[in-house]
Order: structure tokens, then C-alpha cells, then sequence
């Protein structure tokens, strides 16, 4: 609607003032402004010198792998760090955060092979060496402007990463303590081994997927019964889902504890395990159920011999406590080379271990027919070949969970290979109790599933067959086998690996790396090999505890916080404090706090197939870092996180209220001086001192819930208190005195004084989660002994007023009158009986339960109007004839009808004193003109 001349001519001054804090944050463009200002002031460094000699808070930052961009979940974990760490340095806490890299193993290796175009088996160890550092540190530069991008504040001068050389020194530190204490060994022991990248893997390098395998059932003849039934036709009935393990079969395990019968099929006899008769009955398809000829228990079948399926050789019957009645025939094939049960089983009965795969995943010779085949392809000709022969009773398909390697996704399979070992046994009581005791989890689930995986676990295979990475610092006597790893050579190597990084190992032979004159302990010999594995990646960032927070004078140890996904329970929390344990007898952190992965709106895990990935970068250059940062604090990450466009948008519109709260404050703030112009709390008017109340509900609030890292419900309480308290309700109603009374009036001042209270409390509040535009608004505020940078300010502590015990109840009693009012001038308006509430006059009747309210409405007198944002109002009546009635406050009536006088062009109220003492105004602003 047009404005008339008389509302031209006087200001319309109920519109917003204006204000050089925009309306549109462009944060875009405006914040790399602030990433400018941060480093010009050198930000991290200002923060630490100001709560130096404070209690410290070290959050260790959990190494990412450079070898990429950032992604949605980086982000998320930066900002979440960053919010714990700055929330604690506006607490007083000294908070020195180094960010890390993990910059070895096979993620970055092939990443540079693909970029650069190595051959890693043909090229020479040091250039390929090389050409994986450049690639790591390349990607180091990107992700670090990335991060700061986000608005993260760190030591991004002097980050860690794990290829320094005086971090490598330090980890083989570890290993060679870890050695001392004989938790370190070299052995054969079957190993999950990835085909596609050539190498060992660790449990926590392995991931589930479904796979369809072949089913089947097959028939080993039994050679010698010991006398238990004759074997002449004789045969052990077992069951498999790895055909290709068949060439490695050395024995069949039954359960001691077990019945076992055998069974007359045709002209055959077979051994199965009599709870799983009847599906064995079901898979091959009988029509009636066997002939039982003999039952025997499981201990009875000890060391029955029969023919392997290949080889020539015999097998035995062993005992297993590890067979199960879930699946199968109760007679386990056994191939020691193939599965950590039965090396086991191996281990207890002196068989041959034979694992006929290679590094490829190909049968070697020792697969006889079916040398060169890879598993698949060897799967294949296993079951026609015991079909020929008529050994294969039943062949079918099941669908199970099958383990992948985590990084290309390619099914792994279990291979008995010399690898290096560290053994859990050695400390895992230790690690247990630490769980148990010294340490808090966020959220409380976390403590039994990493307790859980310690209890369970094995021993860790820490050897890869790479070549990018710390290697194994082990060498081997010529003469007569003996592996040294001692002290004397593990000092020495870290002076080497200090002054020229772990390329050394490389670079020289086994004699130039050994102190001068070394001789073998064992036999004398100065003739040595040198180990050609390298470390487990996990095991560098496992280290970190060691090389990081012990070796930088700025931090200590223990760390107070690890911050990682929840897949880190298995993965760097789980390295971390088993290489603690094992070298300090203490955990590296006090606190693991844990969120989970990003989903979509539907609940589906982010993918590229399904198109549903957000890519932040995407979202900075467009809305912005702070809609990023917002979205991470709203949502409660103990879970899965959903994020989309959608939610994105969602965000956008809650930061947009945000804002423009801030901007509403800071516009009316323009003449305000709080040196001079402060009113003390207890002259405010009682709906200040109510909001001041209120904003110290909302500090102490936010305080605790950053304290117990529940940043949704600061995110959710400053925005209810933004939208619902001030927009909805103090700032509507403070416009008359803010923009009609006299300028330097007592009420003016005393919202006014309110307003700078909130703007500068609500500013630190939210500088952990909007950091850039906390900045912004930072520069608007007029304060004291200003710092360079609201992240230089402590946590506000907001003054209020001296109240009776009644006082909020009354006023939580007046806030429910109003809503019902306001309900009844909502129907008014719909019934066009008036536009603004500021055309109405209002006619209350109190009965029954609301006539309770009328002492309480009655103490506001003369601003009852303004409380209820009309004209006019009448109270008091018995009845108000065709009044709208509150379902809600019984006995409230509220009749709302055109405002009696005319309305004043310049504070917008009706009134029958306009022209009175000015021929266009209402008494109220004449006065104030004057």
C-alpha cells in the first residue's frame, strides 16, 4: 500500500532503521573478507596468548588422508571440533589445536599411480617414494585452505603430518618399545589379503558386503574308520562356500560334544552330524529320510583318515569346538592355510599349512589343474571337476555377508603369509580396563562397542606389502636367520629417520643403516637384510598420540578429546589406545566423542550412483560457510545426519531470522553509547526485565549445553528465543518506544540498554557455530575496551535485575493472555475488520478463570496498549457482546473493533488526540517533537 504524504512527511518511523548491516549476508563473497581479517591478525595466536597459562583443553585432531577434496563429512567433523574448541577458549581454556594429515599408505600410493602414472612394481623405491609425497603434500595445501575456508580456527602454520621425518622417527619409536615388550613378532598366520591391491590387511581395513557364493556338498572317501564302521564305501559329507579352498583341504573338523551318523544313501555311506541330518536331507533333495546305520559322538571320529579332494594325500578327522548346527553337514572342511579356525586347528594337530594363492589372487602350482586361475575362474572348474568324478552330492548358491577391502571394494580372502604381528594378548587387560575406567564416551553406546572390539580382537596385523609408508625398522642376519630389533637399532634408525626421513631405509643397504660395526647378537655376523614391509597406515596414525601431543611443548598428554566418526572405533581410536596401552599402560584420551555417518532426507547412505551428495564447496561458493556450519549444529550428530538441498534451504531460512534479528538490534542500537546512555537493571521497565531474564536463561543454557556438546540444542534455543521471544514478542512491542518516544528517554534507553545486552550476549553465544557472521556483527557493536575479534571476548555474563519469586510465573501468565488476544485479532483481520493490530481497539471481558489475570494485566496500565500492540484498549466489563470467546483461557471475551480517532502519521497509533496540539499529530508525538 502506497504511504500517504502526512507518514512521508514524518518518517514512517515504525519501518526498520536503517543500518549499514545488510539484509542479505552475501556471506559468499563477505566471508573470505573475514578469512583475510583472522589471518591479518594472526587469530589462532591472539586467541592462545589471552588464556595463556590457563587450564588447558587439547582436542587431537584425528589425521585425514590428503588425497582428495573435502567432502561433506570433513566438514562436519572440522566444525564440530571447531565448536568444542572455541566454546572452551570463550569459557578461559587454553585450546591449541594442531590439525594433521595422514599422508602414507595405499589410498595416496594409488592416487599417485593413477595421477602420475608410476608403475610401483618397475620404478625405483625413491622416486615412487617421492612422487607419492608430492601428491600427499599437494593435497595437503588444498584440504588445509579448504578447512579454513570453513571458518576453523587452527595452528594451520604448523600442522602435523605423518610423513615429517620427526614424526617417523617417532613412530618407530613406538614399534621398537613395543618390540621391547615383546609385543611385537613375525609370523605365519592366516590373513585377510586383498587380490586387487597386492597386501595384507588389518580387521579394521575390512568392510561387509553381500555376496552370492556357491553352495555345495561334498563327499571325502574315508580310508581308515579306525575300526568304527568298514570304510569300504565309507565317506564324510562336508559342506563349503569356497570351492577354490578345496586344493588346501589337510583336515575335517568335527564338535567333540557332537552326535554323528552314519547314513546309507544308495550304495554309500556318509557322516553328518546328526542335528543337521534332516537339512542335509532337505539340500540334496531326498525323498524319505535315510537309513541311520551307526551313531557316534564327535570325540569317537578323532583321527579318521580319508583322501583329500587333491593332493593325494589323507586327511584326518580333528575336534573343533568351533563347529556349529548353523549351516553345513556338522563336519567342517578344514584348510589350515585359509581361515584363523583352521590354522588353529592346524597349529594343535601338526598338519601342513598350504595356501596355493599368490599376491594376485591366482592358484600357484601347489593347485595342480588349476594353476593360473584366479578364484572366481577356479570356483568354476572345481565344481565340474567333482562333479566328474561324483563327489558333488549337491550344488546350489547362498547369500551371505562376504569381506571386502575397504578401499577398492574388492573381496578379500584369507591367505597364510609371513606378516608382522602385534599381540593384543600382550596388553589387552590393560586396554579393557582403561575403557572401563578412564574414559568418558559421547554418546554412552561408544564404551561397549570399543570395548567390545578390544575384547574380541586378534592380533593385529601391522605388515603391508607396499611401498609407501614408515617401514618395518627390522633387519635379518645372513647367517643364521635371527631378526634384530633393539634398542641400540631403533635409536639409531631415529637419528637417521630425524635427519633424512624414512627414504634412508631405502637409499642404503642394511649395513649403512645399522650403528657402525653392528654385529648379530646371536652368531656375530656383520652381514644383514633389511624387512622390505612397511607399516600399517593405522599404526602411523596410532602413533600420533606419541609423535603429536608428546612432541609438541604447546600440547600434552593425555589428549582431554578424540572427535571422529563412529566407524573409528574399530580404526584410529582403536590403534590409538592399543599402541598407548602397550608402550604407556595408560589411554591417549580422556574422552571419545563419536558421530555418525551422512544420509539423505530418505535415510539412504550418500552415493554417487543414487545422485544424492552434497558437495560443500558447492554450498560455500553459493550460500555460504555459516549455512554449512548452522546445519552441523542442528543436527544432533550422535546419530546418522541428513542433509540435502532441501535441508540446506531449511538452514538458510533459519540463519536468514537469525540475522536479521541481529540486524533489527543493531539498526536500533545507532544512537546508543552504553558508556552513557546504560540503564541500570533494576530501572527497567518489567517486560525488559523479563527479556534480560530470559537472555540469561538462554546463556546459562547454551554454556551447558556447549559443556555437554549438545550443540543442536544451542543452535534450537537461540533460534526459538530469535523468532518467538524478540521478533515475535519484545522487539514488536519495543518499536513505538524505540522509534515514537523522546530520543533519550528513560524507556527508549532502557530497551535500548536490553537490545545491546542481547545483540553482544546472543553474538559470543553463536560465534562457535556462525563464526564468520559473529564477526560481522562484532564490528557494529560499540564495547568497552573493544578486542580485535568476538573470539577474543569471554563467555557473556549477563546482569539482571533483582525479581520476586512470582515475578516470571506472572509473566509466563501474561505471555499466554496476549496469545489468546492475538488470536482474536488474527480473526478480526481475516474479517477484515482491520489491517495492523494497530487499527484496532480491543474490548476485554475477564470471567470465571481469566478474571484471575486481571491483577496481573492491571499492572501494566498505560502500557497494556503497546503489551498488545492495538490502539485502544477497554477491560474491565462483565460481557462484551459479539466478542470472540478463548477456547484455551476460560471466561476471556475480547471484542475487536475499528480504533476510535484518527491515526497518527507518525508513530501509526489511532488516537482522538491527533490535531489537538499539532495539526497532524496525537498529543504523545507532539510532545516529543517539541
Amino acid at each position: 500500500m502506497a504511504k500517504s504524504e502526512k507518514e512521508k512527511a514524518y518518517g514512517n518511523t515504525l519501518n526498520l532503521p536503517k543500518t549499514d548491516f545488510p539484509m542479505r549476508g552475501n556471506l559468499a563473497k563477505k566471508e573470505p573478507e573475514t578469512l583475510k581479517f583472522w589471518e591479518d591478525i594472526d587469530i589462532n595466536r591472539l586467541v592462545n596468548e589471552k588464556n595463556a597459562g590457563h587450564e588447558t583443553f587439547i582436542l587431537h585432531d584425528g589425521p585425514p588422508y590428503a588425497n582428495g577434496h573435502l567432502h561433506l563429512g570433513h566438514t562436519m567433523n572440522k566444525v564440530l571440533k571447531d565448536m568444542i574448541n572455541k566454546s572452551k577458549s570463550l569459557q578461559g581454556y587454553l585450546t591449541p589445536y594442531v590439525p594433521g594429515w595422514d599422508t602414507h599408505g595405499l589410498p595416496i600410493e594409488l592416487k599417485a599411480i593413477e595421477n602420475v602414472g608410476l608403475d610401483a612394481k618397475n620404478s625405483d623405491p625413491v622416486a615412487f617414494r617421492d612422487a607419492c609425497r608430492d601428491y600427499a603434500l599437494k593435497f595437503v595445501d588444498i584440504q588445509r585452505d579448504e578447512f579454513k575456508r570453513l571458518g576453523v580456527r587452527a595452528d594451520w602454520d604448523n600442522p602435523y603430518v605423518t610423513l615429517d621425518p620427526a614424526f617417523e622417527a617417532e613412530e618407530i619409536g613406538v614399534f621398537g618399545k613395543m618390540a621391547e615388550k615383546g609385543y611385537i613378532y613375525k609370523g605365519s598366520k592366516p590373513v585377510h589379503w586383498c587380490p586387487h591391491d597386492h597386501t595384507a590387511l588389518a580387521e579394521a581395513e575390512i568392510e561387509y558386503k553381500e555376496q552370492t557364493s556357491p553352495s555345495i556338498y561334498v563327499a571325502f572317501k574315508v580310508t581308515d574308520a579306525k575300526g568304527l564302521f568298514d570304510s569300504t564305501d565309507a565317506y564324510i559329507l562336508i559342506w563349503t562356500t569356497t570351492p577354490w579352498t578345496l586344493p588346501a583341504n589337510r583336515a575335517v573338523s568335527v564338535h567333540p560334544e557332537l552326535d554323528y551318523q552314519l547314513i546309507q544313501i544308495d550304495d554309500r555311506q556318509y557322516l553328518v552330524g546328526k542335528d543337521l541330518l534332516d537339512s542335509v536331507v532337505a539340500a540334496i533333495g531326498l525323498e524319505t529320510k535315510p537309513e541311520v546305520l551307526a551313531t557316534f559322538k564327535g570325540t569317537d571320529c578323532e583321527y579318521i583318515k580319508y583322501q583329500t579332494p587333491y593332493g593325494g594325500d589323507e586327511g584326518i578327522v580333528t575336534l573343533g569346538t568351533h563347529v556349529t548346527t548353523d549351516a553345513g553337514t556338522g563336519c567342517v572342511h578344514t584348510a589350515p592355510g585359509h581361515g584363523m579356525e583352521d590354522f588353529g586347528i592346524g597349529q594343535e594337530y601338526g598338519l601342513k599349512i598350504l595356501s596355493p594363492v599368490d599376491d594376485e589372487g591366482h592358484m600357484t602350482a601347489e593347485a595342480g589343474p588349476f594353476e593360473g586361475m584366479d578364484l572366481k575362474t577356479a570356483n568354476g572348474a572345481i565344481l565340474k571337476d567333482l562333479k566328474d568324478r561324483g563327489i558333488l552330492l549337491h550344488q546350489g548358491t547362498i547369500n551371505h555377508q562376504y569381506p571386502v577391502c575397504w578401499r577398492c571394494k574388492t573381496p578379500t580372502f584369507f591367505r597364510t603369509t609371513p606378516q608382522w604381528f602385534a599381540s593384543i594378548d600382550g596388553f589387552r587387560e590393560e586396554a579393557l580396563q582403561a575403557i572401563e575406567n578412564d574414559i568418558k564416551f559421547t554418546p554412552a553406546w561408544g564404551k561397549e562397542r570399543i570395548y567390545n572390539m578390544i575384547r574380541d580382537r586378534g592380533d593385529w596385523c601391522i605388515s603391508r606389502q607396499r611401498i609407501w609408508g614408515v617401514p618395518i625398522p627390522a633387519f635379518y642376519c645372513d647367517d643364521c636367520g635371527e631378526i634384530i630389533i633393539n634398542e641400540e637399532t631403533i635409536r639409531h634408525l631415529q637419528d637417521l629417520f630425524r635427519d633424512h626421513g624414512a627414504n634412508v631405509w631405502f637409499e642404503r643397504e642394511a649395513k649403512d643403516l645399522l650403528p657402525a660395526g653392528y654385529q648379530c647378537p646371536a652368531c656375530q655376523s656383520q652381514q644383514f637384510s633389511k624387512e622390505t614391509d612397511i607399516m600399517d597406515v593405522w599404526f602411523d596414525s596410532g602413533s600420533t598420540h606419541q609423535g603429536v601431543l608428546r612432541g609438541r611443548p604447546d600440547l600434552s598428554w593425555p589428549a582431554d578429546m578424540y572427535l571422529e566418526g563412529s566407524d573409528q572405533h574399530r580404526g584410529w581410536f582403536n590403534s590409538s589406545l592399543c599402541t598407548s596401552v602397550a608402550v604407556n599402560g595408560k589411554a591417549p584420551y580422556r574422552q571419545l566423542l563419536t558421530h555418525g555417518f551422512l544420509v539423505d532426507e530418505q535415510g539412504r547412505k550418500m552415493s554417487k550412483s543414487l545422485g544424492n551428495g552434497v558437495d560443500p564447496l558447492e554450498v560455500i561458493n553459493k550460500q555460504g560457510a555459516d549455512i554449512l556450519r548452522l546445519w552441523v549444529a542442528s543436527a544432533d550428530y550422535r546419530g546418522d545426519v541428513s542433509v540435502s538441498q532441501g535441508i540446506l534451504q531449511q538452514i538458510s531460512e533459519a540463519y536468514r531470522k537469525i540475522r536479521n534479528t541481529f540486524r533489527f538490534i543493531l539498526g536500533s542500537l545507532s544512537d546508543f553509547d552504553p558508556a552513557k546512555d546504560r540503564v541500570a537493571p533494576d530501572a527497567l521497565t518489567d517486560l525488559d526485565k523479563w527479556t534480560l531474564l530470559r537472555l540469561k536463561e538462554i546463556a546459562d543454557n547454551a554454556k551447558e549445553a556447549y559443556n555437554n556438546y549438545e550443540f543442536h540444542q544451542v543452535y534450537r534455543s537461540v533460534h526459538n528465543f530469535c523468532t518467538v521471544d524478540l521478533s515475535a514478542f519484545y522487539l514488536n512491542i519495543i518499536k513505538d518506544r524505540l522509534y515514537a518516544n523522546e530520543t533519550a528517554g528513560q524507556d527508549r534507553r532502557a530497551a535500548q540498554t536490553v537490545l545491546y545486552d542481547t545483540a553482544l550476549a546472543l553474538d559470543v553465544i553463536l560465534s562457535p557455530i556462525l563464526a564468520f557472521t559473529s564477526e560481522e556483527v562484532f564490528r557494529y557493536l560499540d564495547i568497552p575496551n573493544k578486542p580485535q575479534s568476538v573470539q577474543l571476548m569471554d563467555w557473556p555474563e549477563v546482569e539482571v535485575p533483582q525479581v520476586s519469586d512470582s515475578f516470571l510465573k506472572r509473566w509466563d501468565r501474561l505471555i499466554d493472555f496476549r496469545n489468546e488476544v492475538t488470536k482474536a485479532l488474527e480473526e478480526a483481520r481475516q474479517a477484515k475488520v482491520i489491517g495492523n493490530s494497530l487499527d484496532a481497539k480491543v474490548s476485554l471481558a475477564l470471567a470465571g478463570e481469566a478474571a484471575s489475570y486481571q491483577e496481573d494485566i492491571a499492572a501494566l496500565g498505560d502500557d497494556l496498549a503497546d503489551f498488545l500492540i492495538v490502539s485502544q484498549v477497554e477491560e474491565g466489563a462483565e460481557s462484551v457482546a459479539d466478542a470472540w470467546t478463548s477456547d484455551v483461557l476460560e471466561g476471556l471475551s475480547v471484542l475487536v473493533q475499528p480504533a476510535e480517532g484518527e491515526k497518527c502519521p507518525r508513530c501509526w497509533k489511532y488516537s482522538t488526540s491527533v490535531g489537538h496540539n499539532h495539526e497532524d499529530l496525537c498529543d504523545r508525538c507532539a510532545e516529543v517533537l517539541k
